[in-house]
């Protein structure tokens, strides 16, 4: 069971040291105290947290697909050539930066504000960890 700072918890979530105190009070989450008589919370009560208040747009193309890992968001950024293009996506908290044909960004009419899908499937993907803090 790992246990982390309510300062930790709440920048992994981006809220409030406040606002992960106030799920604490409320018993939303279980805090305990460290050796140093510091609130902690356990990683898995905060992650099952995480997913339960997790609140993403829905997927408005009503499309069945394999992929599992779709992000709604608006596209922030464009840039194009004759041949290729990078679109940026804003989705929620996530910033997703796809790499297509200049052809495909002119069919599906891509610009800035527009509402789009990201749809990732791929065969690897890489988890880091960070540094453990002493």
């Amino acid at each position: 069971m790992t246990q982390i700072r309510i300062s930790d918890a709440a920048r992994y979530l981006s809220v409030s040291d406040d606002t992960v105190r106030r799920w604490i009070d409320a018993g939303a989450l279980a805090g305990t105290k460290d050796a140093s008589g510091r609130t902690t919370v356990d990683t898995l009560d905060l992650a099952g947290l995480a997913r339960k208040n997790a609140v993403l747009p829905g997927d408005p193309s009503q499309i069945g697909r394999s992929a599992r890992n779709r992000f709604v968001g608006i596209v922030t950024d464009v840039v194009a050539d004759t041949v290729m293009a990078q679109v940026e996506l804003q989705c929620g908290p996530h910033r997703v930066v796809s790499l297509m044909s200049s052809e495909a960004v002119r069919e599906l009419g891509l610009v800035p504000g527009s509402i789009a899908i990201a749809v990732v499937k791929a065969t690897t993907v890489i988890i880091e960890t960070p540094e453990e803090k002493n």
